[in-house]
C-alpha cells in the first residue's frame, strides 16, 4: 500500500511526523497545512500556527514549548521548540487494568537451575572484583577458545567480566553498594552455570564479602582466585584455567528443556532512538511486553533519565501509592544527582537522536515508555536489584546503554529487548540482545545487526502482528537461537556496572 508522507498520532498534536523527506510546497491534503520548510523525516512540522512560548504536544502530551511563533507548515525541532517544566497529573493508580490471563503459557527450551531459575544460555563467567584483575580474567576466558570448547557442546562459552570499579571508593558508600549487587546479581544469574571471582587482594572490593552475598551455589561452581596469594600474573591465571577446566563437565551435563515463559523475565531498553521508535518499534515492544505478562512472565523498563516527563504515565499505571511514590521517588534523585554534577535533565536527546528528529527529553521520554505497554506497574527497583514481582516493573538506571542493561541483567533479565532507530551497536554480556530496527530503511542498511524489523508499520502491517513477531522472537532466542550481537561477537567489552560517587 502506499504510504502516506506524514503521521498524525493524536487529534490534539500540534505536530504531524513525516515519514519522508518533505520539500517545501508539498501540499498534504485537505485540512493539513502546506510544507514551508524542507523536513526530513522522522521530523515533525506544525499542524498550525503556534505561538512563542506556548505548550506543543505530540501523543496528545507536551514535548516543549515554543520559543519563537511557528506557523503552519513550518519545521519544528531545537531551532523553535525548547524544554520547559509543567504540572504533572501523578493520578496515581487511575489506569490500572488487569489484563486477561492465559490459561496455557507459551514455553521456551531452557536451562532450570537447582535453585528453581531458568537460563537462556548456559555461560561459565570470569569475574573481576576489581579493574586491577582485568588482564587475568581476559586471559583465562581467552584460552577457552572454541577449539578447547569442541567437546562440550552445551556451554555457550567461557566470558570474561571485567569492569573499571573495585577501588578508589569508599568500602561503604552508594556506589560500592551498586558495585556488589550487580556482580552478586551476575554471579547468581541462571544464564551462569558457573562463576570465577578474580581479585588483586589489596583492593576495596574484597571476594570473601561477595562470595557470602552470593549464598548457597552449587558445588564447585562458585570459585575465587587472588592474585597476590596465588603469587603474581601467570600463576593466578593457570590457577584460573585450572578452576575453570574442572567447571566444565558438570556445567555440559546441563541440557534444554521446556519451561513456562512465565520463568523469563525480559529487559527493554532503547538506544540511538529516532522520531519514528516511539511510533513502531516501542509501542510493538509494548504490545509484546504485555503478551509475556499476560502468561505469566516478568518485564523491565529501565533508563530513568528517558522517562523524565513522561513518569506520570507510569504512576497512573502503579499497583499501589508505594510503588507510585518510589518511582517519584527516584526522578527527584535523579534531579539532585545532576545538578550535584553539573548537568541537567534535559541532557537527553543525544547528537543521533536530534538527527532522527526527536528534540526534547520530553518527546522522547513519551516514546520510551511505549515500550512499557498498558500492563499494571508491580515494582520499582534500585539499580541491579533481584527482581522478585512478577508482571511489568521498573529498575532505576542510567539512560546509556551498557549501563542500564547490565544492571537489568544483574537484577535477573535472561534476555533483553532493544529498539533503535539510528542503529546502535550493543549487545549484552552473556544475556542474549534483540536488536529491534524502528524503521525498514535501517533494517536494510544494518541488516547484519538487526534481529526484528518493526518498521513495516509505517508501510500497513498491523501493530499486533509486529508485537507476535517480537514474542516470537522472544521464545526463539531464549530457546538457544543466536541473536546478531551474539553472532557479532558483543558481550565482553559491554559489561558495565554503574559508577556511582567519587573517585578517590
Amino acid at each position: 500500500m502506499a504510504q502516506s508522507p506524514f503521521i498524525r498520532l493524536h487529534a490534539n498534536d500540534d505536530v504531524l511526523i513525516t515519514t519522508r523527506q518533505l520539500l517545501p510546497g508539498t501540499t498534504l491534503g485537505a485540512d493539513n497545512p502546506v510544507v514551508a520548510d524542507m523536513v526530513p523525516p522522522g521530523h515533525k512540522l506544525a499542524v498550525h500556527q503556534i505561538k512563542s512560548g506556548a505548550a506543543v504536544r505530540r501523543y496528545n502530551q507536551i514535548i516543549g514549548f515554543a520559543t519563537t511563533d511557528i506557523s503552519a507548515g513550518q519545521h519544528v525541532h531545537s531551532h523553535n521548540l525548547g524544554m520547559g517544566e509543567f504540572e504533572r497529573d501523578y493520578g496515581i493508580g487511575h489506569s490500572v487494568h488487569d489484563l486477561p490471563k492465559v490459561a496455557h503459557p507459551a514455553t521456551f527450551m531452557g536451562y532450570k537451575r537447582p535453585n528453581g531459575k531458568v537460563g537462556t544460555r548456559n555461560y561459565i563467567a570470569v569475574m573481576a572484583s576489581v579493574n586491577c584483575s582485568a588482564t587475568v580474567v581476559r586471559a583465562i576466558a581467552r584460552h577457552f577458545d572454541p577449539e578447547r570448547l569442541a567437546a562440550f557442546p552445551n556451554i555457550d562459552g567461557v566470558i570474561a567480566l571485567p569492569h573499571p570499579l573495585g577501588c578508589g571508593m569508599g568500602v561503604v558508600s552508594e556506589g560500592m553498594d551498586i558495585l556488589r549487587r550487580t556482580l552478586v546479581g551476575y554471579a547468581r544469574h541462571p544464564n551462569f552455570a558457573g562463576v570465577l571471582f578474580v581479585g588483586l587482594g589489596c583492593e576495596q572490593n574484597q571476594i570473601a564479602p561477595l562470595i557470602a552475598q552470593v549464598g548457597a551455589h552449587e558445588p564447585g561452581m562458585l570459585q575465587q582466585v587472588v592474585m597476590q596469594a596465588e603469587g603474581g600474573t601467570a600463576a593466578a591465571i593457570k590457577k584460573g584455567i585450572d578452576l575453570v577446566t574442572a567447571m566444565l563437565e558438570r556445567a555440559n551435563a546441563c541440557q534444554r528443556e521446556p519451561a513456562s515463559v512465565s520463568q523469563l523475565i525480559v529487559g527493554m531498553n532503547c538506544g540511538g532512538s529516532d522520531g519514528y521508535s516511539g511510533i513502531t518499534a516501542n509501542p510493538a515492544l509494548g504490545g509484546a511486553s504485555d503478551m509475556l505478562v499476560a502468561q505469566g512472565g516478568t518485564t523491565i523498563l529501565s533508563e530513568t533519565p528517558e522517562i523524565y516527563g513522561a513518569e506520570h504515565l507510569l504512576t497512573r499505571r502503579a499497583a499501589s501509592a508505594d510503588i507510585a511514590h518510589k518511582l517519584i521517588g527516584r526522578i527527584d534523585w535523579w534531579k539532585d544527582y545532576t545538578t550535584r554534577n553539573g548537568n541537567q535533565m534535559d541532557n537527553n536527546p543525544s547528537v543521533g537522536n536530534k538527527a532522527g528528529g526527536l528534540t526534547t527529553i520530553l518527546e522522547k521520554s513519551l516514546g520510551a515508555v511505549a515500550k512499557g505497554g498498558t500492563s499494571t506497574l508491580n515494582g520499582v527497583y534500585l539499580y541491579a536489584e533481584p527482581v522478585d514481582a512478577k508482571g511489568f516493573v521498573y529498575m532505576d538506571t542510567p539512560g546509556y546503554d551498557p549501563v542500564s542493561a547490565t544492571g537489568q541483567a544483574a537484577g535477573g533479565a535472561q534476555i533483553i529487548c532493544f529498539t533503535t532507530g539510528r542503529g546502535s551497536a550493543f549487545g549484552c554480556a552473556g544475556v542474549p540482545t534483540i536488536k529491534l530496527a524502528t524503521n525498514n530503511a535501517l533494517f536494510e542498511r544494518m541488516r547484519d545487526d538487526m534481529d526484528v524489523n518493526c518498521g513495516d508499520l509505517l508501510t500497513g502491517t498491523a501493530m499486533p502482528e509486529i508485537s507476535q513477531r517480537i514474542f516470537d522472537a522472544i521464545i526463539r532466542h531464549a530457546s538457544g537461537e543466536k541473536v546478531r550481537s551474539e553472532v557479532l561477537g558483543y558481550g565482553n567489552d559491554e559489561f558495565l556496572p554503574w559508577q556511582v560517587g567519587a573517585v578517590m
